[in-house]
């Protein structure tokens, strides 16, 4: 096995439903407050929350807390040196949140704990880099969408070179890395070149919302070109957002969520996450994580697991396919009424074109970024389903969580 960088590309959903030439969230009564993040190094977990809360419908929208995010344990680094959109979307997949900001106040510098989560997110899709038509359709259809951007302003009063701040347009053409997460909201395909004081080759820009307050920009939102080097390369939608009661139990031991891959030099692979049922439970839903465009997928259970020998004995429970990249809840053809203490597993076999290591893993990479736990699971990664290596033995837990209801 090896492991290898995160390739997190999606895939058009191939719908044909007409887009506007201009839309803008603030015109269709979509936008929700400007939020300030202050001197720390926040954006990412702003980011974040403010695209989940712009797919909620408007009788759901809620402020939900960017402390409790970024001040989670898994996060040793805290609130100071940055994070990314992997540990939003850990956080939020582990049910740890979102919780209300009335709940964990932004700024004091301290996490509150106990606090359950205000909902459950079930899906969060990787739309692809650079396929502006996805994007629009999804902030057109589904909600805001995080993606990021290099900039080297320092907050809402600051000046750059790649900043007019007379017409709140940004476009960067150089080579530097995304430093800073924002969330489209809107785009206009006419926005003149001339407003941006380096000038693109075309005419064309998204509409974003930051995260400096109302005193940056046009009350918080800007305008980044089409043709800036970073806006849309990363692209992070929040699709499926459920109430916290949708099921009474996760199983799960990734709790940073999708680090790196591992797979076989090969599109297909297997792997398997081993569980022990509480009382009166009923499996109902699997979840895991699309490495790439239009996987597929074929999930088994298996009953009174013990051990690698016993993965053998599964039973197809659902099978399907993903156009986007992402992380995705799938619930089984039929329910599985499990026994007390019961050891069962969940057996996914994948198959992502185009890629060599299509299994999601959580693991250390050594950027202190993320508390790593290898001693809380049983998960197992095989080329075909019949020879099985133990994940934690290649130090890495598999990405594979499990919901039950109670019976």
């Amino acid at each position: 096995m090896m492991l290898a960088a995160i390739g997190m590309d999606g895939a058009a959903a191939g719908r044909t439903r007409p887009l506007p030439e201009r839309y803008d969230y603030r015109e269709a009564g979509r936008a929700i407050p400007v939020k300030n993040q202050g001197s720390l190094g926040t954006c990412w977990a702003f980011a974040s929350l403010t695209a989940l809360e712009t797919s909620l419908p408007e009788a759901e929208r809620m402020d939900f807390s960017e402390d409790h995010m970024s001040l989670w344990e898994q996060f040793p680094k805290g609130q100071a040196d940055g994070g990314d959109y992997i540990m939003s979307m850990a956080y939020l997949l582990s049910w740890e949140g979102p919780v209300a900001e009335a709940d964990d106040v932004y700024g004091d510098g301290v996490r509150s704990e106990g606090i359950p989560a205000a909902k459950h997110v079930q899906e969060i899709r990787l739309y692809p880099s650079k396929d502006y038509e996805r994007i629009k359709r999804a902030v057109y259809e589904d909600g805001g969408v995080q993606s990021s951007i290099y900039t080297d302003l320092a907050g809402p009063y600051s000046q750059s070179s790649y900043y007019n701040s007379q017409t709140a347009a940004y476009y960067y053409d150089g080579t530097a890395e995304a430093n800073h997460d924002v969330v489209i909201v809107g785009w206009d395909d006419a926005y003149p070149r001339e407003n941006f004081r380096r000038q693109p080759e075309g005419d064309g820009a998204f509409l974003c919302v930051n995260s400096w307050g109302e005193a940056f920009g046009d009350g918080g939102y800007f305008y980044i070109s089409y043709y800036d080097t970073n806006i849309g390369t990363s692209n992070v939608g929040y699709i499926s957002v459920e109430e916290p009661d949708n099921y009474d139990h996760i199983y799960q031991t990734d709790l940073n969520g999708w680090v790196g891959q591992v797979g076989y030099e090969d599109e297909t692979a297997w792997f398997a996450n081993v569980y022990t049922a509480g009382e009166r439970e009923r499996l109902e839903a699997v979840g895991f994580y699309a490495t790439g465009p239009d996987t597929e997928y074929e999930i088994y259970i298996v009953r009174d697991a013990d051990g690698a020998p016993s993965l053998k004995n599964r039973t197809l429970a659902a099978s399907g396919s993903f156009s986007d990249a992402g992380f995705y809840t799938v619930s089984l053809d039929r329910p599985v009424s499990l026994k007390d203490g019961e050891r069962f597993a969940a057996v996914v076999s994948i198959k992502s074109p185009g890629k060599i290591h299509p299994v999601a893993i959580e693991y250390d990479p050594g950027d202190g970024k993320r508390k790593v736990d290898l001693t809380d699971g049983e998960g197992y990664i095989s080329y075909d389903g019949r020879g099985w290596f133990r994940a934690e033995e290649e130090g890495c837990n598999v990405c594979l969580k499990a919901y039950t209801a109670k019976r």
